[in-house]
């Protein structure tokens, strides 16, 4: 299964590429090369040490489970979990539902976060469908800066 996903990925990539100018293919901006496919979790965006306006658009993904809602344990199978300012979750143990622990168990892979000014770490922890965590191998933490609202009203 995670083979034909990489095919489909790298067919998807090669239709979506341009050519260098000497006439060699080359990547999407901002898409991944074959050799930084791998199996986990990671910030499509924003990117790590980004300044960013609050709301924030996350982006996540994933390679090596399928996202689906959260309800049912299913091998192979779960959902995205974002912490704000903390750590990942130990592999086995319940991802919390509080202010910091942010669940996403009808499956979403891009969401607007508000975030107070200053710098904040961001981790994405992938879990089960009853938010069982996978663990630090199935996490990615990244620091964003949230800038200060400009007031364009005196302009």
């Amino acid at each position: 299964m995670r083979n034909l996903l990489i095919l489909a990925f790298i067919t998807v990539l090669a239709a979506c590429g341009g050519s260098s100018k000497d006439g060699e293919q080359s990547t999407a901006p901002g898409a991944l090369a074959e050799e930084d496919i791998k199996t986990g979790v990671w910030f499509i965006e924003p990117a790590d040490g980004a300044s960013v306006n609050s709301p924030v658009t996350v982006k996540m993904g994933v390679s090596g489970m399928e996202v689906e809602p959260a309800g049912m344990v299913v091998e192979g199978k779960g959902h995205h979990h974002l912490i704000i300012d903390g750590n990942y979750v130990d592999q086995g143990v319940m991802v919390p539902a509080d202010s910091t622990h942010i669940h996403y168990g009808q499956g979403q892979t891009e969401v607007e976060l508000d975030l107070t000014p200053g710098q904040h770490s961001l981790t994405m922890q992938f879990a089960d469908g009853v938010h069982t965590s996978y663990g630090e191998e199935w996490s990615a933490t990244i620091t964003v800066n949230v800038e200060e609202p400009t007031d364009n009203t005196n302009q």
